[in-house]
C-alpha cells in the first residue's frame, strides 16, 4: 500500500490541474441563510469539467503516469461520473480509456462517457464484483486500474475542492461534504485540518448506503450491499483502505438523509438557486439541514458534488 496522501499531495494536485479544471464559484442564497440562521457558502462542483468533483481526481492521477503507462491506457469502474473524468482527462491527456459502468447507470452518463471516447463495458452491479471483473480486465489489456476513490492521487485531487472553498470563503466552523466511497470527504477533511484546524468536518449519505456511518462508529470498514436510493453516486458498499483511515482520523461525524429530503434540496438548488443538482449532489445541503446540528450563527462550507442527472428523471424527482 502506497503512503496515505497528505495535504501537501491537494496542494501538488492543485498545481497539475491549473488550467486544466475550472476554478468553481462559490454561490451563497440569503433564503437558506435566513432558514437556517446561519451563512452557507456552496461550492459548486455542478459546474465544474464534466459536472462532478471527479475530473479532479481523475485527472490529477492520470497526469502521473508514466510514458509506458499512457501508451497502455487506464481502466476505471464507475456508476457515471468517475467514468466521465476518467474519459475526458485520458482524452486530454491523449491515452486510452475502457470504463466498467452498471447495466442501470443512468443514460447520460453513458452517453458522455462513450462520448469522451472511452469504451464503454457494461456489467450487472447486483450480481458481479465490479472490483474483480476490475482487476482481472486491467491484468489481462495492461492497463493501470484507477479506482473511483480508493486511490492517493484521486483523494488528493478532490481535496483541491474544498481548498479552493478555504481560499475564497475564509475560516469555516462547519463543512458538509457527501459521502460515497469518501474520495471527495477525506480530501475535503485533509483540507480543513490543514487550513482550518477548527472547523467541524461532516460527511452525509443516503439513509439507504450508511456504511460510511457504520464505519465511522465501529472502527472498522463495514460492508453493505448494494443500496437502493436515488443517490446513485453514493450507491457504494464500503469506504476504501484509505479513505477510512483519514476519515476516522480527521473527520467529526456522518449524518444519513432519506431520499425525500434529497428531492427537496433539488427542488431548492433548482427553485432559489437556478442549478441542476443530481441526488448525489444534494447529500451535504440535506445533511446541513436535517442533521439536527445547531448552525446559527455558524460560517458553514457545502460542497455540492456534481450536476450530472438525466433531465427526464430530474424532472420526475421534483415534479
Amino acid at each position: 500500500m502506497d503512503s496515505s496522501p497528505t495535504y501537501q499531495d491537494v496542494v501538488a494536485a492543485a498545481a497539475r490541474l491549473l488550467g486544466h479544471a475550472h476554478r468553481t464559484p462559490v454561490l451563497r442564497s440569503s433564503t437558506i441563510d435566513g432558514r437556517l440562521g446561519a451563512q452557507l457558502h456552496f461550492k459548486c462542483e455542478n459546474f465544474q469539467r464534466m459536472g462532478a468533483f471527479k475530473f479532479r481526481g481523475a485527472f490529477n492521477a492520470l497526469s502521473r503516469f508514466t510514458p509506458a503507462q499512457r501508451r497502455a491506457g487506464v481502466l476505471a469502474f464507475s456508476s457515471g461520473n468517475h467514468a466521465q473524468a476518467i474519459a475526458l482527462s485520458a482524452r486530454l491527456l491523449e491515452m486510452p480509456a475502457a470504463i466498467l459502468m452498471p447495466l442501470d447507470a443512468p443514460v447520460s452518463k453513458v452517453e458522455a462517457t462513450r462520448g469522451y471516447g472511452a469504451e464503454v463495458i457494461q456489467f450487472d452491479r447486483y450480481t458481479q464484483d465490479r472490483e474483480a471483473l476490475a482487476a482481472g480486465l486491467a491484468q489481462e489489456r495492461g492497463m493501470t486500474l484507477i479506482p473511483p476513490f480508493d486511490h492517493p492521487d484521486v483523494i488528493a485531487g478532490q481535496g483541491t475542492a474544498a481548498r479552493e472553498l478555504f481560499e475564497e470563503a475564509g475560516e469555516l466552523d462547519a463543512l458538509f461534504v457527501c459521502l460515497g466511497g469518501g474520495g471527495l470527504l477525506s480530501g475535503s477533511a485533509l483540507v480543513a485540518r490543514a487550513l482550518a484546524p477548527r472547523c467541524k468536518v461532516y460527511g452525509v449519505e443516503p439513509e439507504a448506503g450508511n456504511d460510511g456511518q457504520q464505519s465511522f462508529r465501529t472502527g472498522r470498514i463495514v460492508d453493505i450491499p448494494t443500496p437502493k436510493t436515488i443517490a446513485d453516486g453514493a450507491q457504494t458498499q464500503h469506504l476504501g483502505r484509505y479513505t477510512f483511515e483519514i476519515i476516522r482520523r480527521d473527520v467529526d461525524d456522518i449524518f444519513t438523509v432519506t431520499d425525500a429530503q434529497l428531492v427537496e434540496a433539488m427542488k431548492f438548488f433548482a427553485e432559489r438557486m437556478k442549478m441542476v443538482v443530481e441526488p448525489t449532489g444534494c447529500l451535504s445541503l440535506a445533511g446541513a439541514c436535517h442533521a439536527g446540528l445547531d448552525l446559527k450563527g455558524r460560517r458553514v462550507g457545502v460542497i455540492v458534488s456534481g450536476g450530472n442527472v438525466d433531465l427526464q428523471r430530474f424532472a420526475s424527482l421534483v415534479a
